[in-house]
């Protein structure tokens, strides 16, 4: 073992002096890649398995989206020793190739490459010495890669033009290699000054080429498909590490564009900065709003162009499924666009059992390598990069993670702590809404002797000092505890504090929704919030088999939806709507943004269109700026009675523009069929679950 190990740095030295100090001789560009390579073709697998950092990753976006072909032909230019078959061979079966050429002119490294081949019993694995820029193949190719071998082919655009001329209509072209930006380039890819020029010093040494116009004559010649811009580290070399990017283009020029190989892209390719008023992560796992009531106003067609707020993404995926003809999701935060991107291609990707154990379950003990086969390639560069800093999310519970997480998490720890998670079990699985009701009103769970005995000795003295009220209070109401919990922001609250006492908000908003929605059987909100996980017939529709399997065929059908980070203005202003969804994002707004958002509704909502939003004012003065811009504006329900199952707002509004009208049937009927409305209980009255804090404010 020692020695084997002694022997691998001894063949690491070997790379690294062929690389850094052996001066290049030779008259052509066969002579100089003989001379590089000749004294490190047999370490060369070794090492570069720890520099070459953008191969593998190449290899699996391309096996993502060849899975499930046949009879494919694949040209790997400039393959070296065939250990990209090698490693194709973990991602794929390489029997769906009728035939691999491994195309390099090193005779040096052909010769590992044969010994490889024979080695491994590889009978349609062909290896041709030979240059990129002349070779062809009988048939047209599948895929072709370039694998840390276009930035070493001087005349690289004859080998890209050659490639792309045996490239059959729904083939591809990846590409893996080093790079610089240009000096002004897309801002995924942009390096300074200084990066431009010690990258391209230090790699020109070697004869390589790491300059931007290899990747900017690949999107003359293809239509861009994948991107992954990224840095890796230099074995033995501390501190630096290589900028590296992956590309996959496919033909621009095809019948038919084959959209299970090359589904639309629906998200903005570039990583987008954090608001610095936002957490490193999301605030929503899901959303907040009830999409069962938005259906009933909306009545959504496959004429529609609908704009939501992205939130958790549920809601997006909603509308998609519902059948309005494209859907566009935005948001300021960029992590809840890149949860919405994760569940999008989950949901193309994947089978349902995967989809269920990530957003059901809330927990998948594969999800690293779901996220490295199957999702990754269909994902942003923002969104690739954010899961897998935070894949850990899938270990023990999305649910309990994000902005919203932390609150799910105390509501865990209080339940442990107060000894009452028999309760919780017992109230999320109530048979009946009877049963329920019971349970909740009967608070506590009687049957504990170690909770009577809790408050009965140390409860009962922290109510007579006055302490637990004030502590409680002070977590409902405490400011950071709502924007970082909650994502109730300063405006919001001002607008719940003009009306009413925020605790005593809370505590109605709870007691109707336990009186009059069924935990276990719909409402899947507060049901995830208690056991920080869904139930098979208690979820968002994604999650259920039925429409998760027309969703998948929705989303696979074009850009029916599609992910922006940005300003809800801004993504407002570039497209006519026939639905808009505000959410509560008029609560957040000061004045003057109330004033922009109104004057670009009227001017890009078409005329009949619905504009529907919730607030936690009951007559939010906004309403009249937004029937001034040309809407007919409606109340459709407060919080004077149950509202849906989410329950947490005061009023739910829709607003029709003018100039086609259209009659607003206001829905009726918006309490579950086993349900009866009776009069909301106030905080402090003999049966409500909570007490009013005497000094709320």
């Amino acid at each position: 073992m020692v020695m084997e190990s002694v022997k691998g740095y001894y063949m690491d030295l070997q790379c690294l002096s062929s690389m850094w100090l052996k001066k290049i001789n030779g008259g052509s560009h066969k002579e100089r890649l003989e001379e590089f390579y000749r004294p490190q073709a047999e370490a060369y697998d070794r090492f570069r398995a720890n520099f070459l950092h953008g191969r593998q990753p190449l290899l699996a976006a391309c096996a993502a989206r060849l899975r499930g072909s046949t009879g494919m032909i694949w040209v790997d230019l400039g393959g070296g020793t065939a250990e990209n078959v090698d490693m194709m061979a973990q991602l794929i079966d390489l029997a769906s190739f009728d035939k691999i050429y491994v195309v390099d002119m090193c005779a040096a490294l052909c010769k590992v490459a044969r010994e490889k081949v024979r080695r491994k019993g590889w009978s349609n694995v062909e290896i041709v010495e030979g240059d990129a820029c002349t070779f062809k193949p009988t048939k047209q190719a599948t895929l072709v890669t370039f694998s840390y071998s276009l930035s070493m082919i001087p005349t690289f655009m004859d080998a890209v033009d050659q490639s792309t001329s045996y490239l059959a209509d729904d083939g591809m072209v990846g590409i893996a290699d080093f790079f610089t930006s240009a000096k002004y380039d897309l801002p995924n890819r942009q390096h300074s000054y200084a990066q431009r020029w010690f990258w391209r010093t230090v790699f020109d040494c070697d004869g390589i080429d790491v300059g931007p116009e290899r990747r900017q004559y690949l999107e003359h010649k293809l239509a861009p498909v994948f991107e992954f811009n990224a840095r890796g580290k230099i074995p033995y070399v501390p501190y630096f590490q290589a900028p590296y990017y992956i590309w996959i283009g496919r033909p621009i020029k095809c019948d038919k564009v084959n959209l299970q190989r090359f589904p639309a892209r629906a998200s903005d390719e570039f990583e987008a900065k954090r608001p610095p008023t936002f957490p490193p992560t999301f605030l929503y796992s899901l959303s907040w709003e009830d999409p069962r009531e938005d259906d009933k106003v909306l009545e959504i067609n496959p004429s529609d162009t609908v704009l939501t707020l992205t939130s958790g993404g549920c809601n997006a995926l909603d509308l998609v499924y519902q059948g309005a003809g494209q859907v566009v999701a935005v948001d300021i935060n960029p992590a809840q666009s890149y949860l919405l991107e994760l569940k999008r291609a989950a949901v193309l990707r994947l089978p349902f059992e995967d989809v269920w154990k990530m957003f059901g379950d809330g927990v998948h003990p594969k999800f690293e390598q779901l996220l490295d086969r199957e999702i990754a390639p269909f994902l942003s560069q923002g969104a690739a990069n954010f899961w897998y800093q935070k894949s850990y999310y899938f270990k023990n519970g999305l649910y309990y993670h994000g902005g919203m997480g932390r609150l799910l998490r105390a509501v865990k720890i209080l339940a442990k702590v107060t000894r009452q998670e028999h309760w919780v079990d017992c109230l999320v699985n109530a048979p009946t809404l009877e049963k329920q009701k019971e349970l909740w009103y009967g608070s506590f769970d009687s049957k504990s002797v170690s909770g009577v005995l809790w408050f009965a000795t140390v409860g009962k003295w922290l109510r007579q000092a006055n302490i637990f009220t004030r502590i409680s209070s002070f977590l409902v109401t405490n400011r950071l505890v709502l924007w970082f919990c909650a994502g109730v922001c300063k405006g919001q609250l001002s607008l719940i504090r003009k009306e009413d006492n925020i605790y005593d908000y809370i505590v109605r908003c709870l007691n109707s929704t336990a009186e009059y929605s069924h935990l276990r059987d719909s409402n899947y909100f507060y049901r995830c919030c208690l056991t920080g996980r869904f139930s098979r017939q208690c979820c968002p529709r994604f999650l259920e088999q039925g429409p998760f399997y027309q969703l998948k065929d929705e989303l696979a059908r074009g850009e029916r939806l599609l992910i922006r980070t940005g300003t809800f203005v801004g993504e407002l202003r570039k497209r006519t709507y026939s639905k808009v969804i505000l959410m509560d994002h008029v609560d957040w707004l000061e004045q003057p943004d109330i004033d922009t958002l109104c004057d670009a509704l009227r001017d890009q909502v078409r005329p009949g269109g619905r504009v529907i939003w919730r607030s936690a004012s009951r007559r939010p003065g906004y309403a009249k700026c937004i029937e001034k811009a040309g809407f007919k504006v409606t109340r459709i329900q407060t919080s004077e009675s149950y509202m849906d199952r989410v329950n947490m707002y005061a009023s739910f509004y829709v607003a029709v523009r003018n100039s086609a009208p259209s009659p607003i049937r206001v829905p009726s009927g918006n309490v579950e069929s086993t349900d009866e409305r009776k009069p909301l209980l106030s905080p402090g009255s003999p049966d409500s679950v909570l007490c009013t804090p005497t000094d709320a404010k």
